[in-house]
């Protein structure tokens, strides 16, 4: 069973065409126009184990929030396409990334119902050229795009570089989980109602 998304979508603002496999190997090609959101990028898929391919044109002289939104958008699209009627998935993810002084948690729930708990906060309002608070921007179009409830935690820290990196590879590895197929599940579609 193929479980691969590719999604193109333009607007006005934004040209994002995006490749996913929930069973990669990690391998990436990112390109956004903003390389800390690519380092990020790379570091979500290889510690999720998706191949992810991502190439973006956006209107990066107003500034990286639309590219930024955009991405999360096609992204949580992906795997909502990716994960179909989600039979024999885990369901549930969840994982905790120290990065040196930085502890970070992500839990989710492939649930259908899209939500996301941000509770992380930095310090500094840019890492590079990047503004901060769009990384709350990214996950919450990601979530309600691949139709997940997302909890996301800075337990620790004080580094605005490490704090980003440990968000973004405890989501990867709470995704990961989450979109594993489960042998004990089988077929079935994990949830009581018949249906997510």
């Amino acid at each position: 069973m193929s479980r691969t998304a590719a999604i193109t979508r333009k607007t006005s603002e934004t040209a994002i065409s995006l490749t996913l496999d929930l069973d990669g190997t990690g391998e990436s090609e990112i390109d956004s126009g903003i390389g800390f959101l690519d380092h990020m990028l790379t570091a979500f898929a290889r510690h999720g184990m998706f191949d992810l391919t991502i190439r973006a044109e956006g209107d990066l002289h107003i500034d990286y929030h639309h590219t930024t939104e955009d991405i999360g958008i096609v992204l949580g699209a992906a795997f909502a396409r990716a994960l179909g009627d989600k039979r024999g998935i885990r369901r549930f993810g969840h994982a905790v990334i120290p990065m040196d002084e930085t502890l970070a948690e992500a839990a989710v729930d492939i649930s259908g119902r899209p939500f996301l708990v941000w509770d992380v906060a930095f310090d500094k309002a840019k890492i590079g050229d990047m503004d901060t608070e769009l990384f709350e921007e990214f996950f919450r179009a990601l979530a309600f795009n691949a139709l997940v409830t997302l909890h996301v935690t800075r337990k620790t820290g004080r580094n605005a570089h490490h704090i980003a990196e440990a968000c973004f590879k405890a989501a990867a590895r709470a995704m990961r989980a989450a979109t594993e197929l489960d042998p004990r599940v089988g077929n079935a579609i994990p949830s009581t109602k018949g249906a997510l």
